[in-house]
């Protein structure tokens, strides 16, 4: 089996090398297994040393001009080699155990793509509750997080990979654009729940509640003109780090 870890990431340099360090502890009993890996970082037109960090950590680094988050996934999984694509945000740290818990399930045959409950690192009581209304909704709908995402590669390819007309919620759209394609059939999504992502709570911090409010609202009652406008999305977008 070959993985392919996928790294987007837009002026990452500070989060970044914290990410690397946990995807190669994490792989690293998949490799002792027989399993063969890879790491490839879309460096997503950065500003700052992030293209530098990645290769430095022996990463494979490609370029996205174009600043988005599905383009950068695209790219990174255009240039990757692996049977199974495994999409991590570059402010989090995947643990040994949830990868072994993702390489039992992909083993099994029975899955075609997943994802994992999340925990948020730092932001207080509103961040607690914005990852257990998430996980909450994850486990009910098996809608993996964009921030840890593992697909089976050809059944990716066949649906033409992350959706390049959405500026967010990508992830959402890909889930269904894949339970829809031949090669899924007779298998599921399925969401890990025993070793948690750890991911940044930034968001919670650097919005609050208010913002983080409002634009879920906004993309729930007017999906298209939120969703496929950059300026719609500033929380993604605006550069706030």
């Amino acid at each position: 089996m070959r993985l392919s870890v996928v790294i987007p990431a837009y002026n990452e340099e500070r989060l970044l090398p914290s990410t690397l360090l946990a995807v190669a502890a994490a792989i690293e009993p998949l490799t002792t297994r027989g399993w063969s890996t890879e790491v490839i970082v879309t460096d997503n037109n950065s500003t700052d040393g992030t293209g530098r960090v990645a290769r430095e950590a022996g990463a494979k680094v490609v370029f996205e001009p174009v600043n988005m988050i599905a383009r950068a996934r695209n790219a990174g999984a255009a240039a990757a080699t692996g049977d199974w694509l495994v999409f991590v945000d570059a402010d989090s740290r995947p643990s040994p155990g949830l990868l072994h818990s993702m390489a039992k399930v992909i083993q099994s045959g029975r899955c075609y793509a997943g994802g994992a409950t999340v925990r948020l690192d730092g932001g207080g009581t509103v961040a607690g509750w914005v990852a257990t209304g998430w996980n909450w909704v994850s486990r009910i709908m098996r809608l993996p997080a964009g921030s840890f995402y593992f697909v089976d590669a050809a059944v990716f390819r066949d649906v033409g990979g992350f959706p390049a007309e959405l500026y967010a919620a990508e992830e959402i759209e890909l889930s269904r654009r894949l339970r829809r394609s031949p090669l899924a059939k007779g298998r599921k999504r399925v969401i890990l729940a025993s070793h948690p992502l750890v991911t940044s709570a930034r968001k919670v911090s650097l919005y609050g509640p208010g913002e983080l409010l409002a634009f879920s609202l906004r993309a729930l009652l007017r999906p298209g003109a939120t969703l496929r406008r950059r300026e719609a999305c500033g929380i993604w977008y605006d550069g706030r780090r």
